[in-house]
């Protein structure tokens, strides 16, 4: 199986070929995903409420994102590893970005990061360009901007919203992005800026009509403790198999069968 990169994922989308994008945050989860045939392992800072236990993304650290970047890399084969910048990490200055997202790449083995934002980033991905840092854009519902919108909610509702989201991916592309996440849009949104421009789109939550797919893996595997949003469509109860074991083990133990 080739290995994938972000000019294949540029191939993809020009041959009309849909990309898959899962989330990983450890070396089994991410050997999985590679014997899937999953083109793009995402370590994302999902992992601060789906693996840490906090409430939403916002309290992530570098220093956790390159723990589990490193622990990811580990099972990593042929997918292409994207790994979040988590909040603040690219926000105060451009000296401290650098410094964040060549962690990223250089210490723990990501191929390219993930940020969120429109116009306002821009300067902040040709900064990493100039480095040649692959950079991820991210559009609509922004995890780390969630105390600014006031919750999960669908983005890219009003027309001067949708506006502006068409702007803030033609930008992105200017600036150098990859390849945009488009979260939670309604799906002839993710449409229009799927043909608007030229670099992949991967939608989450926006419809089937932008140029991939991703996902978080525990909402697909349903291991999801918490609440699952209503786009994740759940392809396994493994939380239910996983119970019933331990349960069984339990019972075992406390009656000398095991």
């Amino acid at each position: 199986m080739p290995k994938i990169t972000t000019a294949a994922l540029l191939d993809m989308k020009k041959r009309g070929e849909k990309i898959t994008a899962l989330t990983a945050y450890d070396a089994p989860m991410t050997r999985m995903l590679n014997e899937a045939g999953i083109d793009v392992v995402l370590v994302g800072d999902s992992v601060g409420n789906v693996k840490l236990g906090y409430e939403n993304t916002i309290p992530v650290t570098m220093d956790e994102m390159v723990h589990h970047t490193k622990a990811a890399k580990r099972g990593n084969s042929n997918a292409l590893l994207v790994a979040d910048m988590p909040y603040l990490s690219y926000h105060l200055s451009l000296d401290e970005t650098r410094r964040n997202a060549g962690r990223l790449i250089k210490d723990a083995g990501a191929e390219a990061v993930k940020l969120e934002g429109g116009i306002e980033v821009a300067g902040t991905i040709k900064a990493l360009a100039d480095l040649n840092i692959p950079v991820m854009g991210h559009l609509g519902l922004m995890p780390q901007s969630i105390h600014k919108i006031g919750g999960y909610k669908i983005q890219g509702k009003t027309e001067v919203s949708r506006e502006k989201m068409i702007t803030d991916a033609k930008v992105l592309e200017g600036a150098g992005v990859f390849a945009i996440v488009l979260e939670c849009i309604p799906e002839d949104l993710a449409e229009i800026i799927t043909q608007k421009v030229s670099v992949p789109t991967l939608g989450i939550g926006a419809g089937s009509k932008t140029d991939g797919q991703i996902l978080v893996s525990d909402d697909l595997l349903g291991l999801t403790l918490g609440p699952v949003p209503k786009f994740a469509k759940q392809y396994a109860d493994l939380k239910t198999q996983i119970s019933k074991a331990l349960q069984q083990y339990h019972r075992d133990v406390k009656k000398e069968k095991f």
